[in-house]
């Protein structure tokens, strides 16, 4: 989804001798909600292209970071 969203027409290889990261599962986030008072206000769908416009208004203004 966020390829497509800025436009990447390059190939996504996936290293599968890796690990993928997080297990799939269903994230239930009732105790948020309950502990915080979170409950999200976007759907992934409309959550990413808000991001991605945000990123790209934004990406000036951010910092680099190294890890290394």
């Amino acid at each position: 989804m966020i390829a497509a969203e800025v436009g990447f027409t390059g190939d996504i290889v996936w290293d599968t001798t890796k690990p993928n990261g997080q297990p799939r599962r269903c994230l239930e986030v009732s105790q948020a909600k309950q502990l915080f008072s979170f409950q999200a206000a976007h759907r992934l769908c409309t959550g990413i292209p808000k991001t991605v416009a945000w990123f790209q208004a934004h990406y000036h203004n951010l910092r680099e970071v190294s890890f290394f």
